[in-house]
């Protein structure tokens, strides 16, 4: 079997029938999805999957467990999975249809470790904006060739991944915490021999209150600070830190300094997170201010950066008002 896709499943009746469809539409056929119903409590979700599962017993599995988050949702699927490449797709979530039959001639050509490809972001308006990473699009490559690749979005699901280098590697998902793809895919994409850009978008993302972006529990975003010790530390254990620490600065100002100082701005102009993103940036990434991807900054990033130097955290609140967010 090619595929084993893994779709975690948390209270999410009203998403997961046109995620499952989506995949059942699959033009490829040599699949298998593995539902992880991750101990859902609205008295829906965990039947829901027993019925599509029973309605598609070739095709579907159900894992049932105790709820332990996103990551240990994956992890099961990942333990269960019998097809030689995972595809992790979330609840709420769905694929293009001709997803896995373009991956699978690509898997056939060049029988990589990663390949990585575009998404599309649904925001329910009707025009789904698409995304490309900034990849090489023909051949393939390493970190170590291209080292912009972490610069790259670092989510699960716009990749696929050859179950055995993840099985080989020790690396997992960590569970009930946010941030976990930084903490995997980093790691993942250092440790890969062969990695490929497929330069099409297959997957859409769907926009829904609750994501991280979107919600309010501003002390919880703390943890971007977790998820760069624990990413730092794998860099440096394994002699890879001095070799990106460029990229992986400018990883830390996308995430830490920008994304994640907004979000707890937006919520709470006096937090003091936002000081304690500003000093983790001077003990970690000292001259950060200089780092050379900063001229690569979209304008309005670089007035974001511009503003946070300067504290002038009112100005960037109004900013980002005026801009509907």
């Amino acid at each position: 079997m090619k595929f084993s896709v893994v779709i975690p499943a948390y209270n999410v009746k009203d998403y997961l029938e046109k995620c499952v469809a989506s995949v059942l539409a699959q033009t490829c056929s040599d699949w298998e999805a593995i539902l992880v119903d991750d101990g859902s409590t609205d008295g829906a979700t965990g039947a829901l999957c027993d019925r599509l599962a029973a309605e598609h017993p070739e095709q579907l599995r159900v894992i049932h467990q105790k709820n332990g988050g996103l990551g240990a949702a994956r992890n099961a699927g990942l333990e269960a999975a019998r097809g030689d490449y995972v595809v992790f797709l979330d609840s709420d979530d769905y694929l293009a249809p001709t997803m896995l039959q373009t991956l699978s001639a690509r898997v056939d050509a060049t029988h990589c470790d990663i390949y990585t490809f575009g998404f599309f972001v649904d925001n329910g308006s009707g025009n789904c904006e698409i995304h490309l990473d900034d990849v090489p699009l023909s051949g393939v490559f390493t970190l170590a060739e291209y080292p912009r690749l972490l610069l790259a979005s670092p989510n699960a699901w716009n990749r696929i991944y050859r179950r055995s280098f993840f099985m080989e590697s020790g690396i997992r998902y960590p569970g009930r915490v946010w941030f976990e793809d930084i903490r995997t895919t980093m790691k993942l994409f250092a440790l890969a021999q062969h990695i490929e850009a497929v330069p099409e978008a297959f997957y859409y993302y769907v926009v829904r209150e609750g994501s991280i972006t979107r919600n309010a529990n501003a002390a919880r975003n703390r943890e971007i600070l977790e998820a760069f010790d624990d990413l730092l530390a794998f860099y440096r254990q394994h002699g890879f830190y001095e070799i990106y620490q460029n990229e992986l600065c400018r990883l830390a100002i996308d995430h830490i300094y920008l994304a994640a100082s907004v979000r707890v701005l937006m919520i709470d102009r006096k937090n003091p997170l936002l000081s304690e993103f500003a000093a983790y940036m001077r003990a970690n990434f000292p001259g950060y201010q200089n780092n050379p991807y900063l001229k690569e900054l979209s304008k309005p990033r670089r007035l974001a950066f511009s503003l946070l130097e300067k504290k002038r955290y009112g100005t960037l609140y109004l900013l980002f008002r005026a801009k509907g967010h």
